[in-house]
């Protein structure tokens, strides 16, 4: 199945399940690639009470009157789409192509069965390659039966729009694999920028987050990582860049949830699974 540069625009009466509610955003996952607790571990962290320390693999949902959107699949997809009664889903988003932000494939199956056409995926050429070899079979054209993902590619270049988003990828380093954040808006709405996974950022996406209403940013954990932002380095290209408000996401055992949102500017959070933001 060869894939498409990204150009599909959906429906306007679709309606999902916030209808009335207006935009908003709900964390699936913001942990590492672990999750929190680390299987084995019996850290403070691991071995907390308070239910915001628990974190699923990283992935966002945008939501709309008309339109649902996932960023990345994991491989907690189930049991987030279960937690958060998710129904629906129009288009997914993939920021890189790491097992803790693909493996939920198969998942997607779900979200295939009330529609005729392809499930649109969006993601630059090399996480496609990757989807493509890791789930061949369900790209291949004797995907044809009934209950199967069927997988639409769409390879993002480029801005592209999706129902009533407009959607530019952020590129960014994470390691060597090529990874993309992405900037959402919509009229009338606050805009979003998501980075999960990243290390560093050029100077021209940088350019790109200026001034943006709501950054969505790593922050692995306190000390130094070769391919993640710590917390240190994601407060300081906070400042930098001087979003509206900040999150903090992708948090491994090493951070408490209340110790470090207790130590944040005003404008700056820790985000937790199942938070939803108005947008």
């Amino acid at each position: 199945m060869r894939a498409l540069v990204a150009r599909w625009v959906l429906p306007m009466d679709r309606m999902i399940r916030n209808q009335g509610l207006g935009a908003r955003l709900t964390f699936l996952g913001t942990g590492t690639s672990t999750g929190v607790p680390v299987i084995g571990c019996s850290c403070l962290v691991c071995q907390s009470t308070d239910p915001r320390n628990t974190r699923l693999r990283s992935s966002v949902l945008l939501e709309s009157e008309s339109t649902a959107l996932l960023v990345d699949a994991g491989p907690d997809l189930r049991q987030q789409a279960l937690r958060s009664r998710l129904k629906r889903v129009d288009a997914v988003l993939y920021t890189h192509g790491h097992l803790d932000h693909v493996v939920g494939f198969d998942e997607l199956r779900a979200f295939c069965w009330g529609r005729d056409e392809p499930l649109p995926l969006y993601a630059n050429r090399g996480c496609m390659d990757i989807l493509q070899s890791m789930f061949a079979w369900a790209f291949a054209d004797t995907n044809v039966y009934r209950g199967y993902i069927k997988p639409g590619p769409m390879i993002v270049e480029g801005d592209f729009v999706i129902g009533e988003w407009s959607i530019t990828p952020l590129p960014v380093l994470h390691g060597t694999v090529e990874t993309n954040g992405y900037l959402f808006s919509r009229p009338g709405n606050r805009n979003v920028a998501y980075l999960p996974d990243v290390k560093e950022v050029p100077d021209a996406t940088k350019e790109l987050l200026e001034d943006v209403d709501l950054l969505i940013l790593d922050a692995l954990h306190y000390r130094l990582h070769p391919t993640h932002l710590s917390v240190s380095e994601a407060l300081a290209m906070i400042e930098q860049v001087q979003p509206k408000q900040a999150y903090l996401t992708h948090c491994s055992h090493e951070i408490d949830h209340a110790t470090l949102e207790s130590q944040l500017p005003p404008h700056v959070h820790v985000a937790h699974d199942n938070l939803t933001i108005a947008l």
